[in-house]
């Protein structure tokens, strides 16, 4: 194959390609049976024209135009790939030369991605990350705990915050009643802001039988534009007050938790190693972000082209909204429950395609710099892997993404590994005053 790229432009260039004689053919072949299916000719029965009689009653030039259709993908593909540059979005392709039984040139308008110069990538500074675990994290757990265990025992004393209350109420907006305003036998914890601003509070220090008129304003935000802004009385009938008891700290308690502790040393001691693992998660893919965002500023690349913008939208979109399938909710549906549009999911993700697609860059600028590749093995595994998390066939696995396609999301993970790995903590004034303030 005959291939010359000139470049044009930082992102720009033009690409000349032949398509061979052999692959002409092969496209021409293709292109007839297509259209013979549809074919009449005075003579011949639907279908049944030989390529004889076509080429003389159209001639073969007829033929071309679905032939070059045919050819062209798997043409511009392999001119890529031995130009040795990387496309980005739809070329612009034009026939420079289509003459019978000759190759055929092609000359395409391409875009391809900006250059990208690395800077210092190994021995990023990043915040030092504390992953201590102090013990008043293990008795604020150990307090959560105890509020999921919690007990609602009836109390005769006025409601405090932090009481459930048994109500009735009916609200109205200038004496009339309204959607959602009513309900019997409503258990509102107070101080949980469920209701509107205002409500609950007007409960705190009434007890079981009380009647309460409870006057609030709808904020000017509500859901509701009729209600919005608008003063509601809810005449309310308290049934019974409930206050939390929260159970003991003791063996018991901490078997109740955990079926897999005898006593609450032990249970503590879970409870640390729990946090520890979590702080650590934490601190690894915060030293992680850093790093790499350290990597790319250091980076110089020219400007990003508008066509890698909108394929890293439409890939975040089209990720998104699978996931949302695969729960059962189709776009349609997903759009109504969320009150959203398209155009509003695309405008969400278009904030910081910027940064992902230049980050993308200095990650696979590095793959080149370091020589990375992943092995066959590396490959396999991955395959395997992807099987497990989706329950799929190996098999059909394989089928759906190439090697290189694996290669390169397996490449550019061993490159983000590389940049943390050789990041270096440090730590500064800030740290050491929240470590200090977590100590006491």
């Amino acid at each position: 194959m005959s291939v010359k790229w000139n470049k044009t432009g930082k992102t720009t260039g033009e690409l000349t390609f032949d398509i061979s004689q052999a692959e002409v053919k092969l496209g021409l072949d293709q292109a007839f049976r297509r259209i013979k299916k549809n074919l009449r000719v005075p003579g011949f029965r639907k279908g049944h024209v030989s390529r004889v009689i076509f080429n003389q009653y159209y001639g073969e030039e007829a033929l071309y135009e679905e032939a070059l259709n045919m050819v062209l993908p798997n043409a511009y593909a392999a001119a890529i790939k031995e130009a040795g540059i990387s496309a980005v979005g739809q070329p612009q392709v034009v026939p420079d030369s289509m003459e019978k039984g000759k190759d055929w040139t092609m000359k395409a308008t391409v875009t391809v991605e900006p250059e990208v110069k690395l800077g210092d990538y190994k021995g990023i500074e990043v915040p030092k990350q504390n992953t201590r675990v102090y013990a008043k994290d293990v008795d604020a757990q150990l307090d959560a705990e105890r509020e999921k265990n919690a007990e609602l025992v009836l109390k005769k004393s006025a409601a405090a915050k932090g009481d459930t209350v048994t109500i009735d109420y009916k609200g109205t907006v200038d004496d009339k009643a309204f959607d959602g305003g009513s309900a019997d036998d409503y258990a509102l914890e107070l101080g949980s802001n469920t209701f509107i601003p205002g409500f609950e509070d007007q409960l705190i220090g009434h007890k079981a039988g009380d009647e309460v008129d409870v006057v609030v304003t709808f904020p000017e935000d509500y859901g509701a534009k009729d209600l919005a802004g608008k003063e509601a009385h809810f005449a309310t009938k308290i049934h019974e007050v409930k206050s939390k008891q929260l159970p003991k700290l003791d063996d018991e308690f901490a078997k109740d938790v955990d079926d897999s502790v005898e006593t609450l040393d032990e249970l503590k001691e879970k409870i640390k190693k729990d946090l520890k693992a979590k702080k650590e998660e934490a601190a690894n893919d915060a030293i992680e972000q850093a790093a790499i965002e350290g990597a790319v500023k250091n980076a110089t690349i020219d400007e990003i082209p508008d066509a890698m913008i909108q394929e890293d939208v439409n890939s975040q979109m089209n990720q998104y909204l699978g996931n949302m399938q695969r729960q059962g909710i189709s776009p349609e549906t997903y759009y109504k429950l969320t009150n959203t549009t398209e155009d509003q999911l695309r405008a969400q993700f278009s904030k910081d395609a910027a940064e992902r697609v230049k980050t993308n860059l200095v990650l696979e600028a590095i793959v080149k710099a370091e020589d990375i590749k992943a092995s066959k093995e590396e490959i396999d595994k991955e395959i395997k892997d992807l099987a497990g998390e989706y329950n799929m066939d190996e098999k059909t696995v394989r089928s759906t993404l190439t090697d290189d396609m694996l290669s390169h999301d397996i490449d550019v993970r061993k490159a983000i590994n590389l940049v943390t790995d050789n990041a270096k903590q440090v730590a500064n004034s800030k740290n050491k005053k929240e470590e200090t303030k977590s100590e006491k």
